[in-house]
């Protein structure tokens, strides 16, 4: 089974990914004040401590070009 990183995926993906966690939160919380690069670095964080540096993904996940 393929291994990926993890949290290098997720700050590759760094707009995109920042702007839906801000909208997703504010969908969840109407009206908050988010800071999306703050809630975003915290986010990373997080994945760093709950993830292992190289998670297992299903072949079908992965497609080399």
């Amino acid at each position: 089974m393929p291994k990926v990183r993890i949290a290098t995926i997720i700050e590759r993906l760094d707009s995109n990914m920042r702007s839906a966690l801000a909208e997703a939160v504010t969908e969840v919380l109407p009206g908050a004040n988010v800071d999306s690069y703050g809630l975003f670095r915290a986010f990373v964080r997080a994945v760093e401590r709950r993830c292992s540096t190289w998670e297992k993904v299903p072949e079908r996940c992965v497609k080399t070009d």
